[in-house]
């Protein structure tokens, strides 16, 4: 199966890295696939909370902080992680691309 996933270090999580088109994997290699993402997708959510508490934590060390430079590192920060949040809820939604695919 990890020839069908690569681990993004940013995100946390294996993606969906598809050589060829959908319709050119046989409906096993397509089972496979979509309950291998099923799994993944599932922890989606708790990659989410995790990072959502990173982001606690930054803007607490944010409230305390006087140095500008620190806060500006740490505002980049906040926001960095806010990206990979959003990033995550969009492949979270991916699933519904893939069934809607596999019905077809």
């Amino acid at each position: 199966m990890a020839s069908y996933f690569r681990y993004d270090e940013r995100l946390g999580i294996e993606i969906p890295d598809l050589e060829n088109e959908w319709e050119s994997y046989t409906s096993e290699e397509r089972s496979q696939i979509l309950l291998r993402w099923e799994q993944i997708r599932g922890y989606i959510p708790d990659r989410i909370h995790k990072l959502e508490a990173v982001i606690i934590g930054k803007q607490n060390q944010l409230d305390q902080e006087d140095d500008f430079p620190t806060s500006c590192r740490l505002n980049s920060e906040i926001a960095d992680t806010a990206s990979t949040i959003n990033d995550l809820h969009l492949w979270f939604r991916v699933n519904q691309d893939f069934e809607a695919k596999a019905h077809m």
